[in-house]
């Protein structure tokens, strides 16, 4: 299990993202808040408060080469 925090700050930002996450071969979820959605759902994603940074939590290795993916999208806690 790795947890990362990211930022999602446009439309077409959120668009790449869920691009990106529908390549993975495992489950990536958001945590915002209380709330947890699939992180391959555009909806999911857009009912989220993208104003804030969201915790991505994705069921796979550390060392998997597949989460450089989301460099673009990963602030500092």
């Amino acid at each position: 299990m790795v947890k990362l925090t990211v930022k999602i700050d446009t439309v077409v930002d959120a668009k790449k993202f869920v691009t990106i996450c529908n390549l993975a071969e495992f489950d990536i979820d958001l945590i915002s808040g209380r709330y947890i959605v699939d992180a391959k759902s555009i909806m999911g994603l857009f009912s989220l408060d993208l104003s804030k940074p969201i915790q991505l939590r994705a069921d796979c290795d550390a060392d998997n080469d597949f989460l450089r993916r989301f460099d673009p999208f990963v602030i500092d806690d």
